[in-house]
């Protein structure tokens, strides 16, 4: 089982990995905490993914830079993806070539620069009689597509392929199919391991700190106003320059500098079905029969993800985002002509997911026509990290550091080489998730810990690594974002949770008090965000409707 999960991960076996400098538990906490009032160079404001490339490229510089985040790490969109890291077809199919050069770039690096982690995807679009226009449009586009990667594909599949690839596929009228690639993560382990990169090279990243106000001196901001929502203490840290990673909530950071709103709030949500239900063994791109949009069909973790929606969500929430009855019912939908005789129904969702993407409004009027391009802005000394996509946070990041660059002093350092630290292969589950961590994953954990967790391809040695190293404050830290096995396993994993409460009695001292507290909420939170929910439910804001087509 040792060699499933980790192999050749390092040289000279676990002894070299740097596993106590990177330990964040609450000693680690406390030492961060003891120099937060100090002069910084860098301020993030968010621990997504954009906020966690930015503070990952300051400290390869050698600058001084800190990361706060009110809630969890890769708590908002960065953890409610479709898990695709992905040139963008549709973005080329609506003009935006610019995003997709950017985005086919930034794909290949990742797969190269996090093996495993960031791995690639075979995705299936496949046709059927009365669209031969739509074939020929995506032939054309995936022309493209190969030319903006520097290389030749071959696209076209016939309808005998395309039942061998993938059988479940309604046959009826199937006249073949273009197969095309992407890449596809787990996007909250992907923040956590840029995070831990960031650490590793000098940063500082604390959760659970909120933001409560900005520090101004002759006009500019120049530092921040923190409360820590754990004990309830606060300190003000000076910076040169503070960066504004809040994703969908830019605004509200913008607000206290009178900037003007800008950005467009959009739902994203998702459903995961069981494999033994909804068998894949490669993505498919399949067409919604209410309004045209594509909608991804991708094997993860075991399981099978659907999604997304993309409708307007008005105002950004305070707490957590969830599905809509209508939601859940659109994607559905586009599962029943292409897969009707799997019969699928909401009685077949495990898990349901939302995510409020940071678009940046033009005014379009469909909200999947806008832009997925990204902004840095300028607004008395405040920086703002605008838009943008998982796939193409690292460029984001630069943009950021070059647009602070006259606010910083000189890098200390050259940027460090992306990619796996030299000598360092890391092969397997654990390498791919903890990448130069995976000795020290696979030393930390017991016997019984090489198991895996129920029916999940998680074993109970990375839950342990967790809670021992990972910044886990509650429950839902655990379950949904260090590990998923809270989306993976039916009702967040209840099977799982009397084991789960005995390692965090060991690992986190919690007694049968916290415990408890602890199951409480994160069944709440379960019920309230990721389970189907009930046709009569009071809907979001926006009354959670699909829009018709125009």
């Amino acid at each position: 089982m040792g060699r499933d999960l980790v192999e050749h991960a390092v040289p000279g076996g676990h002894g070299e990995f740097p596993a106590a400098r990177l330990r964040w538990d609450p000693d680690h906490r406390e030492r961060t905490w003891s120099r937060l009032e100090s002069q910084w160079d860098v301020v993030v404001v968010g621990g997504g993914i954009t906020g966690a490339g930015v503070l990952r490229a300051a400290a390869r510089l050698g600058l001084r830079a800190v990361l706060l985040e009110q809630e969890d790490f890769a708590w908002g969109a960065s953890s409610r993806s479709t898990k695709l890291v992905h040139g963008g077809l549709r973005y080329l199919a609506r003009g935006q070539v610019g995003v997709t050069r950017e985005s086919v770039r930034e794909r290949d690096a990742l797969v190269r620069e996090v093996p495993g982690l960031v791995a690639p995807l075979p995705v299936l679009l496949p046709l059927y009689d009365g669209q031969a226009a739509r074939w020929l449009a995506y032939r054309s586009a995936l022309g493209a597509y190969d030319a903006l990667e520097g290389r030749l594909h071959r696209h076209a599949v016939d309808a005998q392929e395309v039942r061998l690839l993938v059988p479940p596929l309604r046959r009826r009228g199937l006249r073949g199919g273009l197969r095309y690639r992407e890449a596809q993560t787990d996007d909250a382990r992907l923040v956590l391991r840029v995070l831990r990169e960031a650490v590793g090279a000098g940063g500082a990243a604390l959760n659970a700190v909120r933001v409560a106000g900005l520090l101004r001196r002759d006009g500019r901001v120049c530092g921040v106003q923190v409360v820590d929502r754990l004990t309830g203490r606060e300190a003000e840290l000076e910076a040169a320059v503070v960066v504004n990673a809040t994703g969908a909530w830019a605004d509200r950071l913008r607000g206290q500098v009178g900037a003007p709103a800008r950005m467009r709030p959009v739902r994203g949500s998702h459903l995961l079905l069981p494999e033994w239900r909804f068998p894949l063994a490669m993505a498919v791109n399949v067409v919604s029969p209410r309004d045209g949009r594509h909608v991804s069909v991708v094997p993860w973790e075991g399981a099978t993800l659907v999604g997304t929606t993309d409708i307007d969500h008005g105002e950004v929430p305070d707490g957590e985002p969830c599905a809509s009855a209508d939601e859940v019912d659109y994607l559905l939908e586009c599962l029943q002509g292409p897969f009707r005789s799997l019969e699928l129904t909401a009685a077949d969702v495990v898990s349901t997911w939302s995510g409020i993407r940071p678009v940046v409004s033009s005014g379009a009027v469909a909200s999947w026509d806008e832009s997925r391009g990204h902004a840095v802005w300028e607004e008395e000394g405040l920086l703002t990290a605008a838009g943008g996509k998982l796939t193409t946070f690292r460029v984001l990041a630069r943009d950021v550091l070059a647009a602070a660059a006259p606010h910083l002093p000189t890098p200390g350092r050259a940027p460090a080489p992306a990619g796996p630290p030299p000598g360092v292969q890391p092969a397997g589950r654990l390498g791919a998730r903890f990448g130069a961590e995976a000795g020290a994953v696979l030393a930390a954990a017991h016997e019984e810990d090489r198991e895996f967790v129920a029916a999940t391809p998680t074993t109970w040695a990375e839950v342990r690594w967790s809670l021992r190293c990972e910044a886990v404050n509650s429950l839902q830290d655990l379950m949904l974002r260090r590990t998923r096995l809270g989306l993976l396993l039916p009702f967040g994993g209840a099977e799982v949770l009397d084991r789960v409460g005995a390692l965090c009695a060991e690992e986190l001292g919690w007694d049968a008090s916290r415990w408890a507290r602890e199951r409480s909420a994160y069944a709440a939170r379960i019920r309230a965000s990721h389970s189907v929910p009930p046709r009569e439910a009071a809907q979001p804001a926006d009354g959670g409707r699909v829009p018709a087509p125009a």
